[in-house]
């Protein structure tokens, strides 16, 4: 009897840290606009919330848990969406900082990269001829000599202290084969129990580049290293390879991930102008080729989550 197809999880990654509020007029950075957009997005079909925080007053990256008060129990509220909180920051907040909001919180999943790389876009600065705010262009540039630092030890201590003190899963952000390698080491260690989510991510300057084929290489060692009954699969195409990519992906039963933290656009030289404009359009795609869109339940019932109720936000 063939397998039945399982239903495909939508993630919404909506703001991020790494695009500036010059590169689109609708990235999302008031408290209001990110929760504004979150639910919209949760009712398009997004199943998981992937949320970072900006200061209102200029849309820059912070890691403030009183930002992040200000709209993830308003979204907790309004939605049934897993609501999953960074724990990547941007490549300038130190661990601790990072770590604030989601030990405030107790979520049920955090994202969490696996290991230390360079991560930046700052060739996207020559095009840019006049920047919105002052910071901007310096946090773009600067991108080239800074290197987003997640080591061992700092992994196994978001595992300890989210993990196992909170309960919380993760949403393990995997840039390159290495990256599954040391998943693996952490779940010889005991630090992690299944099932997996394994966001692989392609086309981040530093990390595995669009190429199909890297999804093929990152699905079939995730095989061997896990056995593909113990993990959920997801693709992240960054920019222009975000849609491309993600169909490729979910033919080969990957879950997706969209929103404007990954890409600013919709289609070729079409801004988009929400997060549920991506959401809709990847929905729409999954539909025709006859997969189903998993619900927020659905969701929590794939990954092993704790459900709401044991959240500390809502």
């Amino acid at each position: 009897m063939a397998k039945t197809q399982h239903k495909v999880i939508i993630t919404c990654a909506v703001t991020g840290s790494i695009h500036t509020p010059t590169m689109s007029p609708y990235l999302p950075v008031t408290p209001d606009q990110i929760a504004e957009q979150a639910i919209e997005a949760a009712e398009a079909g997004a199943a998981i919330l992937h949320l970072h925080a900006r200061k209102p007053e200029d849309g820059s990256p912070t890691p403030d848990p009183n930002v992040f008060d200000r709209f993830v129990p308003r979204i907790a509220e309004a939605t049934d969406a897993v609501i999953n909180i960074t724990t990547g920051g941007s490549t300038r907040m130190t661990v601790q900082e990072r770590l604030a909001y989601p030990l405030q919180a107790k979520p049920e999943m955090c994202s969490l990269n696996m290991g230390s790389m360079n991560f930046s876009i700052h060739p996207a600065a020559r095009k840019i001829k006049e920047w919105r705010y002052d910071w901007e262009k310096p946090y773009v540039e600067g991108m080239e000599d800074l290197i987003f630092r997640n080591t061992f030890k700092d992994i196994k201590h978001i595992l300890q202290l989210l993990g196992d003190g909170c309960g919380t899963r993760f949403e393990f952000e995997c840039y390159d084969v290495g990256h599954l390698y040391s998943l693996a080491h952490f779940v010889d260690e005991g630090l992690i129990k299944g099932p997996l989510f394994i966001q692989s991510i392609y086309g981040i300057l530093g990390g595995m580049g669009p190429d199909p084929e890297n999804l093929v290489i990152m699905r079939t060692t995730a095989d061997r290293l896990f056995g593909r009954e113990n993990y959920q699969f997801s693709i992240l195409g960054a920019g222009r390879h975000q849609i491309p990519l993600l169909t490729m992906g979910a033919i080969m039963g990957a879950n997706v991930r969209v929103g404007l933290e990954d890409s600013l656009y919709l289609g070729k030289g079409e801004m988009a102008k929400s997060c549920a404009e991506q959401v809709r359009k990847m929905r729409r795609i999954l539909e025709e080729l006859s997969m189903e869109v998993a619900t927020p339940a659905e969701a929590r019932a794939m990954l092993g989550l704790k459900g709401r109720d044991a959240v500390a936000f809502a």
